[in-house]
Protein backbone atom coordinates (compact mmCIF):
# COMPACT_ATOMS: atom_id res chain seq x y z
CA UNK A 1 0.00 0.00 0.00
CA UNK A 2 0.78 3.78 -0.16
CA UNK A 3 3.20 4.54 2.75
CA UNK A 4 1.47 8.30 3.14
CA UNK A 5 0.74 7.61 6.67
CA UNK A 6 3.88 6.32 7.61
CA UNK A 7 5.63 8.77 10.34
CA UNK A 8 8.77 7.09 10.87
CA UNK A 9 9.88 4.63 7.88
CA UNK A 10 10.32 5.88 4.25
CA UNK A 11 7.01 6.37 2.63
CA UNK A 12 7.41 5.22 -0.10
CA UNK A 13 5.28 1.77 -0.88
CA UNK A 14 4.94 -0.09 2.54
CA UNK A 15 3.45 -3.47 4.15
CA UNK A 16 2.89 -1.56 7.41
CA UNK A 17 0.09 0.49 8.67
CA UNK A 18 0.22 3.11 11.15
CA UNK A 19 -0.56 0.70 13.65
CA UNK A 20 2.14 -1.78 12.83
CA UNK A 21 4.19 1.06 12.96
CA UNK A 22 3.61 2.19 16.32
CA UNK A 23 3.76 -1.40 17.52
CA UNK A 24 7.20 -1.45 15.87
CA UNK A 25 8.54 1.38 17.16
CA UNK A 26 7.41 0.69 21.10
CA UNK A 27 8.61 -2.83 19.99
CA UNK A 28 11.99 -2.04 19.26
CA UNK A 29 12.81 0.32 22.37
CA UNK A 30 11.75 -2.42 24.60
CA UNK A 31 14.62 -4.24 23.14
CA UNK A 32 17.05 -1.83 22.43
CA UNK A 33 16.67 -1.03 26.30
CA UNK A 34 16.24 -4.65 27.50
CA UNK A 35 20.05 -5.33 25.43
CA UNK A 36 21.62 -2.31 27.06
CA UNK A 37 20.56 -4.04 30.83
CA UNK A 38 21.47 -7.40 29.57
CA UNK A 39 25.08 -5.88 28.66
CA UNK A 40 25.31 -3.88 32.16
CA UNK A 41 24.40 -7.06 33.66
CA UNK A 42 27.66 -9.07 32.25
CA UNK A 43 29.58 -6.22 33.59
CA UNK A 44 27.41 -6.06 36.98
CA UNK A 45 27.99 -9.75 37.32
CA UNK A 46 31.91 -9.44 36.69
CA UNK A 47 32.50 -6.48 38.75
CA UNK A 48 30.34 -8.14 41.81
CA UNK A 49 31.91 -11.27 41.73
CA UNK A 50 35.06 -9.85 41.74
CA UNK A 51 33.97 -7.93 44.74
CA UNK A 52 32.80 -11.46 46.52
CA UNK A 53 35.88 -13.30 45.85
CA UNK A 54 37.94 -11.09 47.83
CA UNK A 55 35.23 -10.10 50.63
CA UNK A 56 35.27 -13.55 51.01
CA UNK A 57 39.62 -13.84 51.11
CA UNK A 58 39.80 -10.97 53.36
CA UNK A 59 36.89 -11.85 55.86
CA UNK A 60 38.42 -15.32 55.95
CA UNK A 61 42.13 -14.10 57.06
CA UNK A 62 40.55 -11.66 59.82
CA UNK A 63 38.25 -14.90 60.89
CA UNK A 64 41.90 -17.06 60.84
CA UNK A 65 43.64 -14.79 62.60
CA UNK A 66 40.86 -14.06 65.58
CA UNK A 67 40.48 -18.25 65.95
CA UNK A 68 43.90 -18.79 66.23
CA UNK A 69 43.97 -15.89 68.67
CA UNK A 70 41.63 -17.95 70.42
CA UNK A 71 42.93 -21.29 70.35
CA UNK A 72 46.38 -20.45 71.18
CA UNK A 73 46.15 -17.84 74.05
CA UNK A 74 44.77 -19.48 76.82
CA UNK A 75 47.14 -22.04 76.91
CA UNK A 76 50.15 -19.37 76.68
CA UNK A 77 49.11 -16.60 78.61
CA UNK A 78 46.55 -17.88 81.49
CA UNK A 79 44.74 -15.56 83.25
CA UNK A 80 46.30 -12.80 81.09
CA UNK A 81 43.89 -13.78 78.40
CA UNK A 82 40.73 -15.24 79.87
CA UNK A 83 40.32 -11.92 81.80
CA UNK A 84 41.28 -9.93 78.59
CA UNK A 85 38.93 -11.81 76.23
CA UNK A 86 36.17 -8.44 75.53
CA UNK A 87 39.84 -6.49 74.82
CA UNK A 88 40.72 -8.84 71.99
CA UNK A 89 37.11 -9.83 70.91
CA UNK A 90 36.34 -5.65 70.68
CA UNK A 91 39.37 -5.09 68.49
CA UNK A 92 38.68 -8.06 66.06
CA UNK A 93 35.31 -6.30 65.99
CA UNK A 94 36.97 -2.73 65.28
CA UNK A 95 38.53 -4.11 62.59
CA UNK A 96 35.45 -5.29 60.60
CA UNK A 97 33.56 -2.12 61.17
CA UNK A 98 35.99 -0.40 59.52
CA UNK A 99 36.19 -3.06 56.38
CA UNK A 100 33.20 -2.28 56.05
CA UNK A 101 33.08 1.57 56.00
CA UNK A 102 31.59 2.47 59.07
CA UNK A 103 33.04 5.96 60.62
CA UNK A 104 35.53 4.73 62.38
CA UNK A 105 39.09 6.02 63.08
CA UNK A 106 41.45 2.86 62.44
CA UNK A 107 44.20 4.47 64.24
CA UNK A 108 42.32 5.39 67.55
CA UNK A 109 40.88 1.77 67.55
CA UNK A 110 44.12 0.42 67.71
CA UNK A 111 45.43 3.39 69.65
CA UNK A 112 42.81 2.38 72.36
CA UNK A 113 43.10 -1.14 72.16
CA UNK A 114 47.11 -0.83 73.14
CA UNK A 115 46.19 1.06 75.90
CA UNK A 116 43.23 -0.89 77.49
CA UNK A 117 45.40 -4.02 76.96
CA UNK A 118 48.26 -2.29 78.81
CA UNK A 119 46.01 -1.47 81.87
CA UNK A 120 44.60 -4.74 82.02
CA UNK A 121 47.82 -6.39 81.92
CA UNK A 122 49.62 -4.23 83.81
CA UNK A 123 47.55 -4.85 87.32
CA UNK A 124 47.47 -8.77 86.45
CA UNK A 125 51.36 -8.43 86.47
CA UNK A 126 51.38 -6.36 89.57
CA UNK A 127 48.51 -8.12 91.86
CA UNK A 128 50.51 -6.87 94.98
CA UNK A 129 49.63 -3.18 94.55
CA UNK A 130 46.34 -1.18 94.64
CA UNK A 131 46.14 0.30 91.14
CA UNK A 132 43.90 2.62 91.27
CA UNK A 133 42.25 4.22 88.16
CA UNK A 134 44.31 7.45 88.46
CA UNK A 135 47.25 5.40 88.50
CA UNK A 136 46.58 3.66 85.65
CA UNK A 137 46.01 7.07 84.11
CA UNK A 138 49.48 8.28 85.36
CA UNK A 139 50.91 5.13 84.33
CA UNK A 140 49.65 5.01 80.43
CA UNK A 141 51.28 8.79 80.33
CA UNK A 142 54.06 8.13 81.26
CA UNK A 143 54.51 4.76 79.63
CA UNK A 144 54.63 6.38 75.93
CA UNK A 145 58.28 6.71 76.26
CA UNK A 146 59.14 3.57 77.74
CA UNK A 147 57.51 1.58 75.18
CA UNK A 148 56.34 -1.29 76.59
CA UNK A 149 55.19 -3.46 73.91
CA UNK A 150 58.23 -2.58 72.11
CA UNK A 151 58.04 -1.49 68.20
CA UNK A 152 54.88 -3.67 67.76
CA UNK A 153 52.01 -0.91 68.70
CA UNK A 154 54.00 1.83 65.63
CA UNK A 155 54.68 -1.17 63.70
CA UNK A 156 51.06 -2.38 63.65
CA UNK A 157 49.67 0.70 62.93
CA UNK A 158 51.40 1.97 60.04
CA UNK A 159 50.98 -1.88 58.27
CA UNK A 160 47.56 -2.21 59.75
CA UNK A 161 46.05 0.63 58.41
CA UNK A 162 47.32 0.47 55.16
CA UNK A 163 46.48 -2.75 54.67
CA UNK A 164 42.74 -1.57 55.60
CA UNK A 165 42.37 1.28 53.66
CA UNK A 166 43.62 -0.83 50.65
CA UNK A 167 41.23 -3.27 51.03
CA UNK A 168 38.53 -1.28 52.14
CA UNK A 169 38.41 1.37 49.39
CA UNK A 170 39.12 -2.22 46.84
CA UNK A 171 36.27 -3.81 47.26
CA UNK A 172 33.90 -0.62 47.21
CA UNK A 173 35.55 0.13 44.18
CA UNK A 174 34.06 -2.46 42.83
CA UNK A 175 30.39 -1.88 44.22
CA UNK A 176 30.56 1.56 43.05
CA UNK A 177 31.32 0.65 39.93
CA UNK A 178 28.85 -2.32 39.37
CA UNK A 179 26.32 0.03 40.67
CA UNK A 180 26.90 2.96 38.03
CA UNK A 181 26.54 0.56 35.89
CA UNK A 182 23.24 -0.72 37.37
CA UNK A 183 21.69 3.01 36.97
CA UNK A 184 23.26 3.78 33.80
CA UNK A 185 21.84 0.73 31.95
CA UNK A 186 17.96 2.01 33.44
CA UNK A 187 18.21 5.34 31.58
CA UNK A 188 15.40 5.73 29.44
CA UNK A 189 15.87 6.40 25.46
CA UNK A 190 14.96 9.62 24.03
CA UNK A 191 11.98 9.92 21.78
CA UNK A 192 14.66 10.71 18.61
CA UNK A 193 16.30 7.80 19.50
CA UNK A 194 13.25 5.49 19.76
CA UNK A 195 12.14 6.62 16.33
CA UNK A 196 15.73 6.30 14.52
CA UNK A 197 16.23 2.67 16.74
CA UNK A 198 12.50 1.76 14.41
CA UNK A 199 13.80 2.84 11.48
CA UNK A 200 17.72 0.46 12.14
CA UNK A 201 15.43 -2.62 13.22
CA UNK A 202 12.21 -2.72 11.71
CA UNK A 203 11.74 -0.23 8.95
CA UNK A 204 13.35 -2.76 6.32
CA UNK A 205 10.23 -5.50 7.15
CA UNK A 206 7.93 -2.44 6.31
CA UNK A 207 9.95 -2.07 2.94
CA UNK A 208 9.33 -5.93 2.54
CA UNK A 209 12.90 -6.55 3.62
CA UNK A 210 12.76 -8.55 6.79
CA UNK A 211 16.22 -10.84 5.85
CA UNK A 212 18.45 -7.24 4.71
CA UNK A 213 20.35 -6.71 8.14
CA UNK A 214 21.13 -2.51 8.85
CA UNK A 215 24.25 -1.49 7.78
CA UNK A 216 27.27 -1.66 9.98
CA UNK A 217 28.15 2.12 9.79
CA UNK A 218 24.37 3.07 10.20
CA UNK A 219 23.91 0.97 12.97
CA UNK A 220 27.05 2.78 14.68
CA UNK A 221 25.57 6.03 13.85
CA UNK A 222 22.39 5.04 15.44
CA UNK A 223 23.73 3.59 18.81
CA UNK A 224 26.53 5.94 19.06
CA UNK A 225 23.49 8.68 19.05
CA UNK A 226 21.13 7.27 21.32
CA UNK A 227 23.76 5.96 23.74
CA UNK A 228 26.44 10.10 23.38
CA UNK A 229 25.78 10.73 27.47
CA UNK A 230 26.26 6.99 28.29
CA UNK A 231 29.93 7.20 26.09
CA UNK A 232 31.05 10.15 28.35
CA UNK A 233 31.19 7.69 31.15
CA UNK A 234 34.67 6.59 29.56
CA UNK A 235 37.35 8.75 30.63
CA UNK A 236 35.96 8.17 34.72
CA UNK A 237 35.44 4.65 34.05
CA UNK A 238 38.69 4.13 32.43
CA UNK A 239 40.75 6.18 35.85
CA UNK A 240 38.46 3.94 38.02
CA UNK A 241 39.67 0.73 36.21
CA UNK A 242 43.13 1.87 36.17
CA UNK A 243 42.80 2.92 40.16
CA UNK A 244 41.62 -0.65 41.16
CA UNK A 245 44.36 -2.11 38.88
CA UNK A 246 46.74 0.13 41.14
CA UNK A 247 45.03 -0.67 44.83
CA UNK A 248 45.64 -4.24 43.36
CA UNK A 249 48.72 -4.30 42.89
CA UNK A 250 49.30 -2.39 46.78
CA UNK A 251 46.91 -5.09 48.24
CA UNK A 252 49.45 -7.90 46.74
CA UNK A 253 52.51 -5.81 47.22
CA UNK A 254 53.50 -3.09 50.05
CA UNK A 255 50.57 -3.37 51.73
CA UNK A 256 50.07 -7.09 51.31
CA UNK A 257 46.74 -8.59 53.34
CA UNK A 258 47.99 -11.93 53.82
CA UNK A 259 51.62 -11.04 55.15
CA UNK A 260 49.81 -8.43 57.61
CA UNK A 261 46.07 -9.30 58.25
CA UNK A 262 47.20 -12.59 58.84
CA UNK A 263 49.60 -12.13 61.69
CA UNK A 264 47.77 -9.43 63.84
CA UNK A 265 47.43 -12.82 66.47
CA UNK A 266 50.79 -13.21 66.21
CA UNK A 267 52.00 -9.79 66.66
CA UNK A 268 49.78 -9.17 69.74
CA UNK A 269 51.47 -12.49 71.20
CA UNK A 270 55.34 -10.46 70.18
CA UNK A 271 53.74 -7.53 71.80
CA UNK A 272 52.44 -9.64 75.03
CA UNK A 273 55.97 -11.41 75.38
CA UNK A 274 57.67 -7.82 75.15
CA UNK A 275 55.75 -6.40 77.80
CA UNK A 276 56.31 -9.40 80.27
CA UNK A 277 59.98 -9.96 79.14
CA UNK A 278 60.74 -6.26 80.28
CA UNK A 279 58.09 -6.30 83.29
CA UNK A 280 60.25 -5.24 86.12
CA UNK A 281 61.74 -2.76 83.77
CA UNK A 282 58.81 -0.80 82.94
CA UNK A 283 57.10 -1.61 86.55
CA UNK A 284 60.20 0.40 88.07
CA UNK A 285 60.23 3.30 85.73
CA UNK A 286 56.16 3.84 86.41
CA UNK A 287 56.85 4.10 89.43
CA UNK A 288 59.33 6.54 89.42
CA UNK A 289 56.95 9.16 87.29
CA UNK A 290 53.45 8.38 89.10
CA UNK A 291 54.82 6.83 92.46
CA UNK A 292 54.56 3.79 94.59
CA UNK A 293 51.35 2.45 94.74
CA UNK A 294 49.70 0.64 97.93
CA UNK A 295 50.05 -2.64 98.95
CA UNK A 296 47.31 -4.83 98.33
CA UNK A 297 45.69 -6.24 101.34
CA UNK A 298 44.47 -8.39 99.12
CA UNK A 299 46.05 -12.15 98.82
CA UNK A 300 46.80 -13.48 94.97
CA UNK A 301 48.47 -16.31 94.00
CA UNK A 302 47.73 -15.05 90.07
CA UNK A 303 51.84 -14.41 89.65
CA UNK A 304 51.92 -18.82 89.70
CA UNK A 305 49.52 -18.97 86.78
CA UNK A 306 51.80 -16.17 84.52
CA UNK A 307 53.59 -17.48 81.57
CA UNK A 308 56.53 -15.92 80.66
CA UNK A 309 58.99 -16.41 77.70
CA UNK A 310 58.63 -15.53 73.62
CA UNK A 311 56.12 -17.09 71.88
CA UNK A 312 56.00 -18.70 68.37
CA UNK A 313 52.77 -18.76 66.62
CA UNK A 314 52.40 -19.93 63.50
CA UNK A 315 49.96 -18.36 60.78
CA UNK A 316 48.80 -20.23 57.29
CA UNK A 317 49.90 -18.31 54.12
CA UNK A 318 47.60 -18.26 51.50
CA UNK A 319 49.98 -15.55 49.32
CA UNK A 320 49.14 -17.67 46.18
CA UNK A 321 45.42 -17.61 46.93
CA UNK A 322 45.76 -13.58 47.00
CA UNK A 323 48.03 -13.56 43.95
CA UNK A 324 45.62 -15.48 42.06
CA UNK A 325 42.91 -13.26 42.74
CA UNK A 326 45.08 -10.37 42.23
CA UNK A 327 45.83 -11.82 39.04
CA UNK A 328 41.91 -12.45 37.87
CA UNK A 329 40.86 -8.73 38.75
CA UNK A 330 43.44 -6.94 37.36
CA UNK A 331 42.43 -8.85 33.72
CA UNK A 332 38.82 -8.45 33.99
CA UNK A 333 39.53 -4.78 34.72
CA UNK A 334 41.84 -4.60 31.52
CA UNK A 335 38.96 -5.96 29.45
CA UNK A 336 36.16 -3.44 31.21
CA UNK A 337 38.09 -0.35 30.37
CA UNK A 338 36.45 0.22 27.13
CA UNK A 339 33.46 -0.88 27.79
CA UNK A 340 30.85 2.36 27.13
CA UNK A 341 32.98 3.42 23.93
CA UNK A 342 33.07 -0.28 22.45
CA UNK A 343 29.33 -0.89 23.50
CA UNK A 344 28.04 0.48 19.76
CA UNK A 345 29.76 -1.78 17.99
CA UNK A 346 29.45 -4.88 20.59
CA UNK A 347 25.37 -3.90 19.56
CA UNK A 348 25.38 -3.85 16.86
CA UNK A 349 27.34 -6.99 16.16
CA UNK A 350 26.41 -9.29 18.73
CA UNK A 351 22.68 -7.87 19.02
CA UNK A 352 21.60 -6.05 15.88
CA UNK A 353 22.92 -8.36 13.70
CA UNK A 354 24.58 -5.51 11.77
CA UNK A 355 26.11 -6.52 8.08
CA UNK A 356 29.94 -6.44 7.65
CA UNK A 357 31.34 -2.95 7.12
CA UNK A 358 32.15 -3.52 3.41
CA UNK A 359 28.76 -5.15 2.68
CA UNK A 360 26.42 -2.73 0.05
CA UNK A 361 23.65 -4.68 0.17
CA UNK A 362 22.43 -3.85 3.59
CA UNK A 363 19.60 -1.78 4.90
CA UNK A 364 20.99 1.75 4.96
CA UNK A 365 17.57 3.51 6.27
CA UNK A 366 15.73 4.70 2.65
CA UNK A 367 16.65 0.82 0.46
CA UNK A 368 19.06 -1.91 0.24
CA UNK A 369 22.08 -0.50 -0.64
CA UNK A 370 25.42 0.63 0.32
CA UNK A 371 25.39 3.19 3.15
CA UNK A 372 27.80 6.39 2.52
CA UNK A 373 27.96 8.77 5.90
CA UNK A 374 30.69 8.69 7.76
CA UNK A 375 30.76 7.12 11.68
CA UNK A 376 30.15 9.46 14.15
CA UNK A 377 32.83 9.87 17.09
CA UNK A 378 32.12 9.04 20.68
CA UNK A 379 30.45 11.30 23.02
CA UNK A 380 27.99 13.75 23.16
CA UNK A 381 30.02 16.28 21.64
CA UNK A 382 30.57 14.15 18.54
CA UNK A 383 27.25 13.81 17.57
CA UNK A 384 25.99 17.34 16.51
CA UNK A 385 25.91 16.55 12.98
CA UNK A 386 24.91 12.51 13.27
CA UNK A 387 22.87 12.04 10.29
CA UNK A 388 20.42 9.39 11.63
CA UNK A 389 19.75 10.79 15.69
CA UNK A 390 18.89 13.98 16.82
CA UNK A 391 20.71 15.00 19.37
CA UNK A 392 20.66 18.07 21.89
CA UNK A 393 24.31 18.16 22.98
CA UNK A 394 23.57 20.90 24.86
CA UNK A 395 21.72 19.10 27.30
CA UNK A 396 23.41 16.33 29.28
CA UNK A 397 21.70 13.91 31.24
CA UNK A 398 21.85 14.75 34.64
CA UNK A 399 21.41 11.15 35.86
CA UNK A 400 24.58 10.04 33.99
CA UNK A 401 26.57 13.09 35.19
CA UNK A 402 25.69 12.32 38.58
CA UNK A 403 27.40 9.11 37.93
CA UNK A 404 30.32 10.50 36.37
CA UNK A 405 30.66 12.62 39.80
CA UNK A 406 30.61 9.08 41.59
CA UNK A 407 33.17 7.52 39.50
CA UNK A 408 35.36 10.52 40.59
CA UNK A 409 34.56 10.39 44.19
CA UNK A 410 35.92 6.40 44.27
CA UNK A 411 39.25 6.91 42.34
CA UNK A 412 39.65 9.66 44.11
CA UNK A 413 39.49 7.37 47.79
CA UNK A 414 41.31 4.74 45.92
CA UNK A 415 43.95 7.53 44.75
CA UNK A 416 44.64 7.67 48.64
CA UNK A 417 44.56 4.22 49.35
CA UNK A 418 47.08 3.64 46.82
CA UNK A 419 49.40 5.74 48.86
CA UNK A 420 48.55 4.73 52.20
CA UNK A 421 46.05 8.08 53.04
CA UNK A 422 42.74 6.82 54.72
CA UNK A 423 39.53 8.81 53.30
CA UNK A 424 36.35 9.56 55.05
CA UNK A 425 33.38 6.86 54.10
CA UNK A 426 30.08 7.43 54.33
CA UNK A 427 28.07 4.05 55.40
CA UNK A 428 27.01 2.75 52.02
CA UNK A 429 24.59 0.30 53.29
CA UNK A 430 21.78 1.85 51.39
CA UNK A 431 23.54 3.52 48.63
CA UNK A 432 26.11 1.18 46.83
CA UNK A 433 27.20 4.23 44.98
CA UNK A 434 29.08 5.22 47.66
CA UNK A 435 27.89 8.88 48.63
CA UNK A 436 30.77 10.68 49.96
CA UNK A 437 32.73 13.58 49.23
CA UNK A 438 36.23 13.69 46.96
CA UNK A 439 36.63 14.52 43.31
CA UNK A 440 38.87 13.30 40.26
CA UNK A 441 42.78 12.38 40.94
CA UNK A 442 44.16 12.75 37.39
CA UNK A 443 47.65 12.84 38.64
CA UNK A 444 47.09 9.08 40.58
CA UNK A 445 48.57 11.35 43.13
CA UNK A 446 45.84 12.63 46.05
CA UNK A 447 46.89 14.37 49.25
CA UNK A 448 45.19 13.22 52.20
CA UNK A 449 41.64 14.14 53.81
CA UNK A 450 41.72 15.72 57.14
CA UNK A 451 40.22 13.27 60.14
CA UNK A 452 36.97 14.23 61.66
CA UNK A 453 38.77 14.06 64.52
CA UNK A 454 38.59 17.73 66.40
CA UNK A 455 41.89 17.57 67.68
CA UNK A 456 44.64 19.42 65.55
CA UNK A 457 47.75 18.06 66.96
CA UNK A 458 49.80 15.80 64.83
CA UNK A 459 49.53 11.98 65.25
CA UNK A 460 51.69 10.10 68.25
CA UNK A 461 54.34 7.69 66.73
CA UNK A 462 55.12 6.09 70.43
CA UNK A 463 54.31 2.92 71.58
CA UNK A 464 51.88 3.70 73.51
CA UNK A 465 49.53 6.91 72.40
CA UNK A 466 47.37 9.74 74.40
CA UNK A 467 43.53 8.30 74.32
CA UNK A 468 42.58 10.77 72.47
CA UNK A 469 44.29 9.82 68.81
CA UNK A 470 44.24 11.18 65.70
CA UNK A 471 43.27 9.47 62.28
CA UNK A 472 45.42 7.50 60.33
CA UNK A 473 46.72 10.81 58.12
CA UNK A 474 50.10 10.84 56.85
CA UNK A 475 52.14 14.12 55.35
CA UNK A 476 50.86 15.18 52.20
CA UNK A 477 51.58 17.61 49.91
CA UNK A 478 48.12 18.25 48.70
CA UNK A 479 44.59 18.51 50.48
CA UNK A 480 41.65 17.06 48.88
CA UNK A 481 38.56 19.26 47.95
CA UNK A 482 36.67 19.88 51.48
CA UNK A 483 33.09 19.62 51.62
CA UNK A 484 32.49 23.70 51.04
CA UNK A 485 33.72 22.69 47.57
CA UNK A 486 32.00 19.63 46.76
CA UNK A 487 28.73 22.28 47.72
CA UNK A 488 29.53 24.66 45.71
CA UNK A 489 30.32 22.14 42.85
CA UNK A 490 26.61 20.94 43.82
CA UNK A 491 25.36 24.22 43.53
CA UNK A 492 26.71 24.65 39.70
CA UNK A 493 25.62 21.23 38.71
CA UNK A 494 22.26 22.23 39.91
CA UNK A 495 22.34 25.71 37.90
CA UNK A 496 23.74 24.46 34.77
CA UNK A 497 20.74 21.67 34.93
CA UNK A 498 18.26 24.51 34.91
CA UNK A 499 20.31 26.62 32.15
CA UNK A 500 19.85 23.60 29.57
CA UNK A 501 16.30 22.95 30.69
Amino acid sequence: ILGEHLRICPQGYTCCTSEMEENFANKSQSEFEAMMKEAGRSVQATLTAQHRSFDSYFQDLLNKSEKALYDAFPSIYGELYTQNVKVFKDLYSELRRYYRSSNINLEEALNEFWVRLLERLFKLLNPQYQITDDYLDCMVKHAEQHKPFGEVPRDLKVKATRAFIAARSYAQGFLVGSDVVRKVSQVSLSHECTRAIMKLMYCPHCRGMSSVRPCNNYCLNVVKGCLANQADLNTEWKYLMDSLIGVADRIDGPYNVDTVIGTIHMRIAEAISNLQENKDSITSKVFQGCGNPKISTKSSSSEDKKRRGKVTLEAKSSAQALEMLVLDAKGNLTALKTYWITLPSSLCSKKVMASSASDDKCWNGMTKGSYLPQVMGDGLANQINNPEVEVDITKPDMTIRQQIMQLKIMTNRLGNANIGNDVDFQDTSDDMSGSGSGDSCPDDVCGKRLSKSPSTRQPETNAIPKRSGHGVNGASSRSLPSASLLLLLSVAVIAAQHLWR
